[in-house]
């Protein structure tokens, strides 16, 4: 789909056309995408759950108040943030050792750099850095999404601690928002909100 018109015919879904099934095959190239998503020092701080087992989709919904959306979606998507994401650096940076790109000496420095660069900012930048990664990758998620021909809602109406004990989450990783994805209900599509023109958000130096 062209650019301009995939952000334009996204829509944050308000419902979904119940009993459309998403397969792993189907949510795969979606994920394939969201592998090139940018993250700080490479460092590929999001993770993904897919949620497309009826029964498992019935507890998410619980966790989420109750809420219809995640009982018509096809499927959810949590998206997690790992705050120790740089202590992968060298496993994620090893590639460039094998193809010569730098040398193991180099890696070693890396490993050191990123190390102290996070340590040296405590764990609320940790949390910051795991929250702001995540997020770049899942708005990727539903731009593609919407151009494999799914539509998404991007939501955090759910219990934290409930959702985390549901899935095991560790205490290393923040689940930063939900993500519900099927074939939206136009019929229940409400007008797009006001957004404001560019000189209410834009100031130019």
């Amino acid at each position: 789909m062209e650019f301009s018109k995939l952000l334009d015919k996204r829509r944050s879904a308000n419902n979904f056309v119940e009993g459309v099934k998403m397969t792993e095959a189907d949510i795969r190239p979606i994920l394939e995408d969201v592998k090139l998503a940018p993250s700080a020092f490479n460092l590929q701080h999001a993770n993904y759950i897919v949620v497309l087992d009826e029964e498992m989709k019935e507890k998410v919904r619980e966790a989420a108040y109750g809420q219809y959306k995640v009982h018509s979606a096809s499927g959810v998507v949590l998206v997690l943030g790992d705050k120790e994401a740089y202590k992968h650096t060298a496993e994620l940076s090893q590639g460039m050792v094998d193809l010569g790109i730098i040398t193991a000496c180099e890696l070693d420095e890396l490993v050191a750099e990123n190390a102290k660069f996070y340590e040296d900012r405590g764990e609320a930048f940790m949390k910051e850095e795991a929250i702001r990664n995540a997020s770049l990758s899942a708005m990727l998620f539903m731009l593609t999404a919407k151009n494999r021909g799914w539509d998404t809602c991007p939501m955090i109406g759910f219990d934290q601690q409930q959702m985390r004990a549901l899935f095991n989450v560790p205490e290393t990783h923040e689940i930063v928002l939900m993500i519900t994805i099927g074939k939206e209900k136009e019929s229940s599509r409400r007008l797009r909100g006001y957004r404001k023109p560019v000189e209410e958000f834009v100031t130019y130096y």
